[in-house]
């Protein structure tokens, strides 16, 4: 029996851009989760006592701004020389072979396999291949599943590739392949990267697996994150698969039901009720919290109109409940009016523009030439990675559900409209 760790997506050092934008965001705690997460890793290996350990792929985010992230990385991988454990690794989209111009020699005990071909490498100990291919270049389109060897009869086979496999949402078709191109090599096990959410495509015979990053960077890559602990049983049969969490950072998106809601004080109150469940789960990591209010309530009026206001009072509320360990990355209010705004009733101008608004929100395409009108100036100025979610029907949409009651407090003349 062995064990081995199966990790990819490192990214070590990714620069984690955009943080400098929120006030009181721990951006050097962020941006040091990487190398945190990896210093995780190694420990976890040099605990279980593990054969080897694989990383599929994206080791690093990209070409090194200096120097201090290869040493950073030799010093870590080191410790796992000093307790015997090898690193069988492939390259990936971001740190393909001609993407990288500056190098490092690796520690010993690290074998990077070759960007020109499939290649396979033994560890005679266990009874196990390694198969695999490092790319060559970032947008690598081919199968390269189809290009691996068979199995070696009598061992345990690995393959390592990086890939989207059929597609998933939000990552680059890069080296594409289909389950049955992967089960047609008839291996033990495929560890697969690329994709950054925890998934496990097919069980046993073969298992086909992506770990997920090992350190979510922003709210889309939210949730526990780690790698995959393998034991492989003395038929050479994996008999166990685990993940192990070792982010440090944990992004985490709260969703509040404000459903009823009489005012902002409840729709708080319910917030301070889920952060509550998050800060057990986080078993005393760093949360970074992007908080959501959903909805049809009473209270969205005020939320709406005083969106500021709620805002730092939810903040108040997690460094309240967290001592410091809660970091409320952005509040987004998506709730509804319980029924249709006030409009004045036998006012029927403000009726006709409660109707508008209403068919403008059932109107998609409507609403985003609306949105391109009226927000590009916006656009012009907002950083790229803002800019998707301006494009989206759904942010229009919360959008104009915020508008509304807005509008309609200030053509009625009422007070309590947010400075801010």
């Amino acid at each position: 029996m062995f064990k081995f760790l199966h990790a990819a997506d490192i990214h070590l050092d990714s620069p984690q851009r955009g943080l400098d934008r929120y006030e009181g965001a721990p951006a050097a705690e962020c941006r040091a989760a990487t190398r945190r997460a990896l210093e995780n890793l190694v420990d976890l290996a040099v605990v279980e006592k593990v054969a080897f350990v694989l990383i599929v792929g994206d080791l690093y985010d990209g070409e090194w701004n200096d120097y201090q992230t290869p040493l950073f990385l030799t010093k870590v991988l080191g410790r796992l020389r000093d307790a015997r454990i090898p690193v069988y690794m492939i390259r990936g989209n971001h740190d393909a072979q001609n993407r990288m111009t500056r190098d490092l020699r690796l520690p010993d005990n690290v074998r990077l396999l070759s960007a020109d071909r499939a290649e396979t490498v033994f560890q005679d100990d266990c009874g196990v291949a390694i198969h695999g291919r490092s790319f060559a270049t970032r947008a690598v389109l081919d199968n390269l599943s189809r290009s691996y060897p068979a199995r070696v009869p009598g061992l345990f086979n690995l393959g390592l590739l990086h890939t989207c496999v059929d597609g998933r949402e939000g990552h680059e078709r890069y080296a594409p392949c289909t389950l049955s191109d992967l089960r047609a090599r008839e291996y033990g096990y495929w560890a697969l990267g690329h994709i950054h959410a925890r998934e496990i495509l097919h069980e046993d015979d073969p298992w086909i697996v992506f770990p997920g990053n090992i350190q979510g960077r922003h709210v889309r890559e939210s949730g526990p994150k780690g790698c995959t602990l393998v034991t492989v049983g003395d038929t050479l049969e994996v008999t166990s698969i685990e993940p192990r969490w070792l982010d440090v950072v944990r992004w985490q998106t709260c969703r509040v039901d404000a459903d009823n809601a009489r005012d902002g004080d409840e729709a708080l109150v319910r917030f301070e009720d889920r952060l509550g469940r998050y800060l057990t789960d986080g078993d005393g990591r760093l949360l970074a919290l992007r908080v959501e209010f959903h909805g049809p309530t009473e209270a969205h009026s005020t939320l709406a109109a005083r969106s500021s206001h709620w805002t730092q009072e939810v903040r108040r509320a997690a460094l309240d409940a967290g001592g410091g360990r809660v970091w409320v990355e952005k509040v987004v209010f998506k709730t509804t009016p319980p029924t249709a705004p006030d409009t004045g009733r036998g006012d029927a101008p403000l009726a006709e523009l409660a109707a508008c608004l209403d068919d403008l929100r059932r109107d998609e395409a409507g609403l985003t030439a609306l949105g391109h009108r009226a927000l590009d100036d916006l656009k012009r100025k907002l950083p790229s990675d803002l800019l998707d979610e301006f494009d989206s029907p759904e942010r229009l949409r919360t959008l104009l559900d915020q508008v509304g009651p807005l509008l309609f407090e200030r053509l009625l003349g009422r007070a309590g409209i947010d400075e801010a």
